[in-house]
């Protein structure tokens, strides 16, 4: 409240990285490839990103026994283009990640799939105001759950800025192996 007085706005730029390791973590990627195809069909509507990112929140903490290892960056800034340009850094960085492109016209699907064991999802939000659940160390399971949380209420207050979710593999079919991991995620802690 004291920040608003002085007519400045407080700004959170975040990214959250998300590890779902298991047999059964394949109906999550079904859930991000739906939200990607509705995210690129809205043109970038916040309203509808929203909505895509509370279902997805919604999904991790659901398939919670999955979670196997996160890591979250971020900063603060009093100036919007200053916070805009970090989260295009983010964004940058987390698209050249492996295996984060992804091709929704690909239509050379094999006959049978591999099943996939890993999934990486990366989370990048801007914020208005203060939000301690996301401005802390994310490496136990209880805060990340408080972190998913806070990105719901964040949406429902509309404090939200920017969203953008990169995930790997992006296709169906792809395999994301523990060499991988380790060489193209390396800020993952075990939760």
């Amino acid at each position: 409240m004291f920040n608003r007085m002085m007519g400045r706005t407080r700004y959170i730029v975040c990214r959250l990285f998300l590890h779902l390791k298991g047999d059964e973590v394949a109906p999550i990627l079904g859930v991000l490839n739906s939200a990607a195809r509705t995210a690129i069909n809205a043109d970038g509507e916040l309203e509808v990103l929203g909505e895509e990112l509370v279902e997805l929140c919604q999904t991790f903490l659901q398939y919670d026994e999955y979670l196997f290892s996160a890591a979250n960056e971020g900063d603060v800034f009093w100036n919007e283009g200053e916070a805009g340009d970090y989260v295009n850094e983010l964004f940058t960085d987390s698209a050249q990640r492996y295996g984060a492109n992804l091709d929704l016209n690909s239509s050379n699907q094999p006959l049978s799939l591999p099943v996939t064991r890993n999934i990486i999802v990366m989370i990048t939000v801007a914020a208005e105001g203060e939000i301690p659940e996301l401005e802390t160390d994310l490496a136990n399971i209880s805060a990340l759950k408080a972190a998913l949380k806070a990105l719901i209420n964040l949406h429902y207050k509309h404090k939200l800025r920017a969203i953008q979710v990169h995930f790997s593999p992006a296709q169906l079919g792809d395999e994301l192996s523990s060499d991988q991991l380790l060489e193209y995620y390396p800020e993952l802690i075990p939760l």
